[in-house]
C-alpha cells in the first residue's frame, strides 16, 4: 500500500490517517496487558507490636523490670519459707508437702508447683536475655575513648553483670543440691528439712550459698531502683522512700537467707 505523503497548506507532511489512533490504542492496550501480566513486589509485612516492643530499648528494660519484680516476689516467699527451719522439721516438711497439694483436686498433684517453676524459669530467661542484649547494645553505642573520665558508679551498679552470672551459676547448683538432690551427700527424697541441714553441714555449700546471697542483696538493691524508674514509679517526692525500701529489701533478704546456713554451722539448727 502506498504511503500517504499529502501536505497541509503550510507545506508540512501529515501522518497517515488513523496512525495516531492505532498507536494510542496499541500503547494503552499494551500497557494494560503488561500491567495485568506482571505483579509488583508485595509490600513488606508490618512487624507485630510484640516484636517492635521486644526490639526496642524501653521494651527490653520493661521486660527486665517486670521479670525482676516476679523474681523478687519469689525471693521474699522463698526466704520466709526457709525461715521455717527454725521451727523444726515438721514445720518445714509440712510446708513442702502443702506446696505439692495446692489446687487439688482441681489441679493434679504437684501441678501448681510445676506451673510456678515454669513461670519462674520464664522470668529468669527473659531477664537474662534482655540484660545481655541491653549490655551489648550499650557497649556498641559507647565511644572507644571518653573525652572526660566517666563518673564513678556504685559498687552494686558495676557488679550487676557479674552478679547476674554468679546468680545464674548458683541457680544451677541450688537445683542440683536441694531439688534433684544430685550433689547433696546425704539426701533423702521427701525430707527437705533433713536435706537442707545435710547440705549446709559442708563448708563448700555454705561458702557458695553465702556468696550467692550477698550477690542477691546487691542485685536487689540496684535492680529494685532501676525497675521503679523503668515502670515510672519514681517521683521527686518518692525517690528517697524508694531507695530506702530497696536498701531494706536487700538487707532483709540477705540476712534472712544467710541466717539458715549460719544456724546450721553453729548448731542452732540440727
Amino acid at each position: 500500500m502506498a504511503l500517504d505523503t499529502r501536505t497541509d497548506r503550510h507545506g508540512r507532511k501529515g501522518a497517515p490517517p488513523g496512525t495516531g489512533r492505532r498507536a494510542g490504542g496499541t500503547g494503552a492496550a499494551g500497557t494494560g496487558s503488561r500491567a495485568a501480566g506482571s505483579r509488583g513486589p508485595r509490600p513488606a509485612r508490618r512487624p507485630s507490636f510484640l516484636r517492635l516492643f521486644w526490639h526496642s530499648t524501653i521494651g527490653k528494660k520493661t521486660v527486665m523490670a517486670v521479670s525482676g519484680v516476679v523474681m523478687l516476689l519469689y525471693l521474699v516467699v522463698h526466704m520466709l519459707a526457709n525461715l521455717k527451719v527454725f521451727f523444726g522439721p515438721d514445720e518445714l516438711n509440712g510446708y513442702a508437702h502443702w506446696l505439692r497439694t495446692i489446687g487439688e483436686p482441681f489441679l493434679g498433684h504437684e501441678w501448681f508447683l510445676w506451673l510456678a517453676r515454669l513461670a519462674l524459669v520464664t522470668a529468669v530467661v527473659l531477664h537474662a536475655v534482655a540484660a545481655y542484649q541491653l549490655s551489648r547494645r550499650d557497649l556498641a553505642a559507647r565511644p572507644r575513648r571518653y573525652a572526660h573520665r566517666p563518673r564513678r558508679t556504685s559498687y552494686a551498679t558495676r557488679t550487676m553483670r557479674w552478679g547476674g552470672v554468679i546468680l545464674g551459676l548458683f541457680i544451677v547448683w541450688h537445683v542440683l543440691d536441694l531439688t534433684t538432690l544430685t550433689v547433696n551427700p546425704r539426701a533423702e527424697a521427701g525430707h527437705p528439712y533433713e536435706n537442707l541441714v545435710a547440705s549446709f553441714s559442708t563448708w563448700y555449700s555454705d561458702v557458695i550459698y553465702i556468696v550467692a546471697m550477698l550477690a542477691v542483696g546487691l542485685h536487689v538493691r540496684h535492680g529494685f531502683w532501676s525497675a521503679a524508674q523503668t515502670l515510672g514509679a519514681n517521683r521527686p517526692g518518692r525517690d528517697r522512700a524508694l531507695k530506702a525500701l530497696a536498701n531494706v529489701l536487700a538487707l532483709a533478704l540477705t540476712a534472712g537467707f544467710i541466717a539458715v546456713p549460719v544456724a546450721v554451722m553453729t548448731g542452732a539448727v540440727r
